[in-house]
C-alpha cells in the first residue's frame, strides 16, 4: 500500500474513532445528569419537560437532545423525544448497562490530559485526581460495580473458599478501598452470615456505600468507615481482608511492610483475598486487544502514584511474610485473585 493510501486509511480510521469518543462523551452527559433515567420514566417528553424532570437547565437539555438524537440515543416525533435502544441501555439499572463505558470514556480522557501535563515535571499527584472533576467521583464506584460485579458474583465468589469458611463461622470480611461498597454488598447477598466492614479514603464513597447497604437491607451486617490499612479503626482481627483492585494503589509505599500489616490484622487461619489486574510477564502480551485498555490504565495509575503488578510479585511478597499463597485467574487471564493465608 502506498504512503498516501496508508495516510487516508488512518485518517478514516481515526475519524471513526473520534465519532466513538463523541458518542461516549454525549452519553456521559446524559448519565451523570440523570437524563436517560428521567426520559425512561417519562417515556415521552419534549426538551423542556425533560429538563424539569431531571432538574437541569432547559437550554443545555435542548442541545443535548439534538445531539443525542443525532447519535441514535433518542428517537423524535416532532419535538417529542423517547429513548432508543442504545439510550435505554445507558440507564444505570438496565440489564448489562452500557453506563460504565461512558464513565470510562471521560475518565480516561481526564487522565490522559493530566498525564500529558505531568509528564514534563514528573509529578504524581495521587488518588486525589479522581476528585478533580466533580461529576466523576460519584460514578467511579457504580462504574466498577457494573463492570466487575457480575464476574465477582458468578465466578470469583464460588472459587474462593475463604468466603465459605468466613460465612460458616459468622466471620468478618474487611474490604480495604471499598468505594461504594459493591464488593461487600455482593458478599452479603451470597453469604447470609458474613459481616463486613468497608474502609475507604473518600467521605463521599463511604456515604454512598452506606446508603446502598440501607436500601438493600444489608446495613445490619455491613459497616463503612473512613480509614485504611495504616489507620485501622477496627478492634478485632479479620477472617478475610479483601482488596479489590486496590493493592497496587499502596504497593509503592513499601510492599513488604504492607503485607506484614495485612498479616497482623488477620486472625490465625484467616486469608487475604487480593484481586488485581494481571500485568503480563512479557510486554508483547500487551498487543493483545484484550490488554490494550490495561496498558493505557497503567499510564493513568502512574499519575496516581501507582503501577499494575504481576501476580507472581504479589505471591512472592506474601511468601516472604510467611503466608502461603495461590493465584486464581479469570477473564482470559487478565484478572488475578491471589489468596494468601495466615498460618494458624
Amino acid at each position: 500500500m502506498q504512503t498516501n493510501d496508508v495516510s487516508r486509511a488512518l485518517r478514516a480510521r481515526f475519524r471513526q474513532n473520534l465519532q466513538s469518543v463523541l458518542e461516549l462523551d454525549l452519553a456521559y452527559v446524559g448519565v451523570v445528569n440523570g437524563l436517560f433515567v428521567a426520559l425512561s420514566d417519562l417515556q415521552r417528553a419534549d426538551a423542556a419537560g425533560l429538563a424539569v424532570a431531571a432538574g437541569m437547565d432547559p437550554g443545555y437539555v435542548t442541545r443535548w437532545c439534538d445531539a443525542a438524537y443525532a447519535f441514535g440515543y433518542l428517537e423524535a416525533d416532532g419535538d417529542v423525544f423517547s429513548l432508543g435502544a442504545t439510550g435505554q441501555a445507558m440507564c444505570p439499572d438496565a440489564p448489562d448497562t452500557l453506563m460504565p463505558l461512558a464513565i470510562q470514556g471521560v475518565l480516561t480522557t481526564h487522565m490522559a490530559e493530566r498525564a500529558a501535563a505531568l509528564m514534563r515535571t514528573g509529578e504524581r499527584p495521587g488518588e486525589g485526581v479522581l476528585a478533580e472533576r466533580e461529576t466523576l467521583l460519584p460514578w467511579f464506584g457504580p462504574m466498577l460495580e457494573a463492570t466487575y460485579g457480575p464476574l465477582f458474583q458468578h465466578r470469583i465468589c464460588g472459587e474462593v473458599d475463604a468466603f465459605v469458611r468466613a460465612d460458616a463461622r459468622g466471620g468478618t470480611v474487611v474490604d480495604l478501598g471499598c468505594g461504594n461498597g459493591w464488593y461487600l454488598r455482593a458478599l452479603a447477598r451470597r453469604f447470609p452470615a458474613i459481616r463486613g466492614i468497608g474502609l475507604d479514603g473518600f467521605d463521599e464513597t463511604i456515604a454512598q456505600a452506606t446508603r446502598l447497604a440501607e436500601r438493600e437491607g444489608s446495613a445490619g451486617r455491613l459497616q463503612f468507615l473512613r480509614g485504611d490499612i495504616h489507620a485501622w479503626p477496627i478492634g478485632q482481627p479479620a477472617d478475610v481482608i479483601a482488596m479489590s483492585r486496590a493493592l497496587h494503589h499502596v504497593w509503592e509505599q513499601g510492599a513488604d511492610g504492607l503485607i506484614v500489616e495485612l498479616r497482623e490484622h488477620l486472625a490465625p487461619g484467616g486469608s487475604a483475598v487480593i484481586w488485581e489486574p494481571a500485568w503480563p510477564a512479557e510486554r508483547s502480551a500487551l498487543r493483545d486487544p484484550s490488554r490494550r485498555t490495561m496498558a493505557f490504565q497503567n499510564l493513568s495509575e502512574h499519575v496516581q502514584g501507582n503501577h499494575f503488578l504481576r501476580p507472581q510479585e504479589i505471591v512472592q511478597a506474601f511468601e516472604r511474610a510467611g503466608m502461603p499463597a495461590r493465584i486464581l485467574t479469570f477473564a482470559e487471564g487478565n484478572e488475578a485473585v491471589v489468596v494468601a493465608t495466615r498460618v494458624a
